[in-house]
């Protein structure tokens, strides 16, 4: 009954960080990253590495809150620290001398598979960023111009010497139609076959 009431605490944070809640995010972070610290510093980590992770694990958890129906089947401590541990042990990995943590708490799915989503959608997002860099000018910037700048295409028209904001717009949707392209060349491995 204990673990549920915690749960319970613990979902409501969710509600109020999904909600943009600073008090929430200060809350989990001083609950929770000293946890994280003590786990990466004794494993060869430092106080800096410990914030990257904890800033990562955040977003991964910010994220699956925004979500709206994310559900926590663990206390909010275990998710952090399996996403943290798993965030760890990917970077020990990958170093130039890779090493394995022990098992000091349960992983949770949840944990598991937020963080392989987070990561899913960290990779699409360099993909993305490599298409775009290859797109060219003036696509590159009628595209962040309208999607990132928030620009109408009557204000793109008038900035790229358009003669209305229709052209603009059908300019824009080529521009979208050749990102697809590479982004779509970036995301298909070559198989035996062309």
């Amino acid at each position: 009954m204990n673990n549920l009431l915690h749960i319970e605490k613990d979902q409501e944070l969710l509600h109020r960080l999904a909600a943009n809640d600073d008090k929430a995010l200060e809350i989990i972070y001083l609950e929770h990253y000293p946890m994280v610290e003590r786990m990466i510093w004794q494993h060869n980590g430092t106080a800096d590495d410990a914030r990257d992770i904890f800033q990562e694990a955040m977003i991964v958890l910010y994220e699956k809150a925004k979500e709206g129906n994310f559900v926590l089947s663990s206390r909010l401590k275990t998710f952090l620290y399996s996403v943290c541990r798993r965030m760890w042990l990917k970077k020990l990995q990958s170093g130039p001398h890779p090493t394995a943590l022990t098992e000091d708490t349960e992983e949770t799915a949840d944990a598991g598979e937020a963080l392989e989503a987070h990561l899913e959608k960290e990779a699409r997002f360099r993909q993305m960023e490599a298409a775009m860099g290859k797109i060219g000018e003036p696509c590159k910037t009628i595209l962040e111009e309208y999607y990132i700048h928030r620009k109408s295409m009557q204000d793109i028209a008038e900035q790229f010497g358009y003669t209305n904001a229709e052209n603009a717009k059908n300019q824009k949707y080529k521009c979208l139609m050749r990102l697809k392209k590479l982004f779509l060349r970036i995301n298909i491995k070559p198989a035996g076959t062309t």
